[in-house]
């Protein structure tokens, strides 16, 4: 179970359209982290952003992790990206009780830009010169990012990026393939696409009514494939070679047991083309008026 990593969002915060629990208590998340370690899941993301998610991992201890955490973005206001990201990083390795970290990524790939930006860089690659990280990154909304950071000479070690059954755009975008062939690590995220993926059409929000007919053949094609939503969702992006870790967020310790039940070593089953969709008001969760 390598491959899978544990999203922390949930953590720190009420995260997720499907989310009818809240933000996860201390003792969940920590049972959470016992059974992922349990079964080989060594990664956990998490993010300044994410509400006290990495004071959470801190208590929790969690030393036998790799943990990923994210800068915010930066302020408009800040005279210097540099020591912006120090502070910052200084304090995270704080509130996550650690020396040092797996990785660090921006959340935002347009603060990489111009002098601040190559400022900002340069002071990610002395944190991992000093040891105090193993990899820097970025995560991305749109594979189009990476053509402007490509640009402007910026080499990454880590892209997490949205790939999911209807978001495949880091994929046909050519991007999925070039960044495995560069030795950069890809990891998806949006999965489910905040639990979308995973709910019954009676309980999705109207919101997405306009796309009734698409998600109708989406179903009819996990049914006569004889899959679940979940295995449907989970093992699509699992199965792909170029992928080399899939964040899932999980609410509670049953919530990560069904998926690790439901993962397919040897999944064969090929999502239709038309199921594919590019429509942004749909893909990215950002535009969703709820």
């Amino acid at each position: 179970m390598k491959k899978l990593a544990i999203g922390t969002a949930q953590f720190g915060q009420n995260y997720g359209v499907s989310n009818i629990n809240g933000q996860v208590k201390y003792i969940t998340a920590k049972e959470i982290l016992s059974y992922a370690s349990k079964n080989n899941i060594k990664t956990l993301d998490t993010a300044i952003a994410y509400g006290n998610s990495e004071e959470i991992i801190g208590k929790c201890g969690a030393s036998e992790f790799d943990v990923i955490t994210k800068l915010p973005i930066a302020p408009k206001n800040v005279n210097s990206y540099s020591s912006w990201a120090q502070k910052n990083f200084s304090l995270s390795l704080e509130r996550l009780n650690r020396k040092k970290i797996y990785g660090l990524l921006l959340h935002s790939s347009s603060n990489f830009l111009g002098k601040q930006g190559h400022d900002l860089y340069q002071t990610m690659t002395m944190f991992k010169e000093k040891g105090l990280v193993d990899k820097i990154g970025v995560s991305i909304y749109d594979p189009d990012e990476l053509n402007i950071l490509e640009d402007s000479g910026i080499k990454l070690d880590i892209v997490q990026t949205p790939f999911n059954m209807l978001d495949r755009r880091i994929e046909t975008s050519g991007w999925l393939n070039k960044l495995s062939q560069n030795g950069t690590e890809v990891h998806s995220r949006s999965v489910f696409l905040q639990g979308l993926l995973l709910q019954d059409k009676n309980h999705r929000n109207p919101y997405f009514s306009k796309w009734r007919n698409y998600f109708n053949k989406l179903d009819s094609w996990i049914y006569d494939t004889k899959q679940t939503s979940l295995s449907a969702a989970l093992n699509f992006s699992y199965s792909y070679k170029d992928i080399n870790k899939l964040l899932v967020g999980v609410q509670n310790k049953l919530q990560l047991t069904e998926i690790i039940n439901s993962i397919s070593q040897d999944y064969s089953h090929s999502l239709p083309e038309e199921l594919r969709i590019d429509d942004p008001l749909l893909i990215n969760p950002t535009n969703w008026r709820l």
